[in-house]
C-alpha cells in the first residue's frame, strides 16, 4: 500500500481528525489518527496488517514466535498481525498501571516476540510494553506500528517498522501555538495523560 492508499483507509473511516487533542504522552497536538475507528472495519484491519506484515524484513518476519500488544490501542491490529503472520497474539494489560500479561498468557523462555502498536508518538508505551516481556522470558526482535508520529525521534532499541510516518506537530501543554491554545483540548485515547 502507498502512504496514499493508506491515509485513504483512514479518510474512509473518518479517524483523521483536526482540533486539539491531548495524546497518551501528555503533549497536545493538532491532528489525531483515531486508529480504533480505522480498525473497526474488520476488512480494512485485514488488509493494514497485511500489508504492515509485507514490509517487515524478512530475517524478522521469519524468527517470530508470538506477537505481543499493548492494550488497548494494540489489541485489535496485534491480533490482526498475529493472523497475517501465522503466529499466536496476545496482549500486555496494566490494570494497576504495569504492563503484565493476565488471562492466563504467558510467553515460554526465549521466546521471540514482535510487539505491535497502532500508533507510537514518544515510545513510552512500547518501552514499557517491552521491558514486560523481557520481564516474563520473552525477547522483543522488534516492533511494527500502524503509524510513526514520532517524526523518527521514538527510540524503541528495537528495530522498529511502521505501516506509515506522519509527521504532526506536538507540543507541551504550556506553549501551545494560539490557534491551538483557542480551541478546548479534547483526549480522545486510552490512557490517562502524563
Amino acid at each position: 500500500m502507498t502512504d496514499d492508499e493508506i491515509l485513504a483507509e483512514f479518510r474512509a473511516a473518518d479517524a483523521l481528525l483536526e482540533g486539539h487533542f491531548i495524546l497518551s504522552s501528555g503533549l497536545r497536538s493538532p491532528r489525531y489518527l483515531q486508529c480504533a475507528r480505522v480498525l473497526m472495519d474488520g476488512a480494512r484491519a485485514e488488509r493494514l496488517a497485511r500489508a504492515l506484515a509485507a514490509k517487515l524484513p524478512t530475517e524478522l518476519s521469519e524468527s517470530i514466535d508470538v506477537v505481543v500488544s499493548p492494550a488497548m490501542g494494540g489489541v485489535i491490529i496485534g491480533h490482526e498481525m498475529g493472523r497475517a503472520l501465522g503466529k499466536p497474539a496476545m496482549f500486555l494489560e496494566r490494570p494497576d498501571g504495569v504492563f503484565h500479561f493476565r488471562r492466563g498468557f504467558a510467553l515460554e523462555k526465549g521466546q521471540k516476540v514482535l510487539m505491535v502498536e497502532d500508533v507510537v508518538t514518544t515510545g513510552l508505551s512500547s518501552r514499557e510494553a517491552i521491558l514486560a516481556v523481557e520481564e516474563a522470558g520473552g525477547v522483543v526482535i522488534g516492533e511494527a506500528s500502524l503509524v510513526d508520529r514520532s517524526s523518527g525521534k521514538a527510540d524503541l532499541g528495537v528495530p522498529f517498522t511502521p505501516l506509515i510516518r506522519i509527521d504532526v506537530p506536538t507540543y507541551d501543554a504550556n506553549d501551545l501555538p494560539e490557534e491551538l491554545a483557542a480551541i478546548p483540548a479534547v483526549k480522545p485515547g486510552s490512557r490517562a495523560a502524563a
